[in-house]
């Protein structure tokens, strides 16, 4: 069970990185740094289409290797001709700007976050975290610490998972989950 639980904690651990980092990167590269307890600001949902999907599929081989640029020291200031490249990008692929694209990067993220890897089904994210919570509870051979700590980031993870505003926009995730699900980063 250990074997198990590990390997989905990572893989929820880079899925949330992947839904975010990728799409928030520049954001948080920008944005100045703030306190641990200033709330984060909630994700803005929209409604998903089948072009919208393609266009950012399309979008983000081109996004990716500019990301890789930012700088990786958080206080370091982020190129302006980066940012200009950023938004020329993904205005190429009909989106107004980098943040509408991260927009679209974050809503299709949260129904990734929710599709089960082994049925390629929508259950959403807090069922799936609540099955990792469950597999890690009944892990006897992990430390307890380590325990612990994994089981308050999860629980946090729950509290923020927000549902689906737009619950069509799973079935359009769905048609893309393959194409969508290789260009994730993965585990080593």
């Amino acid at each position: 069970m250990a074997r198990l639980v590990s390997p989905l904690i990572a893989a929820f651990a880079l899925c949330a990185l992947a839904s975010l980092s990728p799409q928030t990167a520049l954001a948080q590269a920008q944005a100045p740094a703030q306190s641990t307890d200033a709330p984060e600001e909630p994700l803005k949902q929209i409604a998903l289409t089948d072009a919208i999907v393609q266009a950012y599929i399309t979008a983000e081989a081109e996004v990716d290797p500019l990301l890789a640029k930012l700088p990786q020291n958080d206080d370091a200031a982020v190129d302006p001709k980066l940012v200009a490249t950023l938004d020329a990008a993904v205005k190429k692929h009909n989106f107004a700007s980098f943040d509408d694209f991260q927009d679209v990067g974050a809503n299709i993220g949260q129904v990734m976050d929710g599709i089960d890897p082994a049925t390629k089904k929508y259950v959403g994210a807090d069922v799936l975290l609540k099955r990792q919570i469950a597999a890690l509870q009944a892990d006897t051979k992990m430390a307890a610490a380590d325990k612990k700590q994994e089981l308050a980031e999860l629980s946090e993870a729950l509290k923020a998972a927000e549902p689906l505003k737009n619950p069509g926009n799973a079935d359009v995730v769905l048609k893309y989950y393959d194409q969508l699900d290789d260009s994730e980063p993965k585990q080593k």
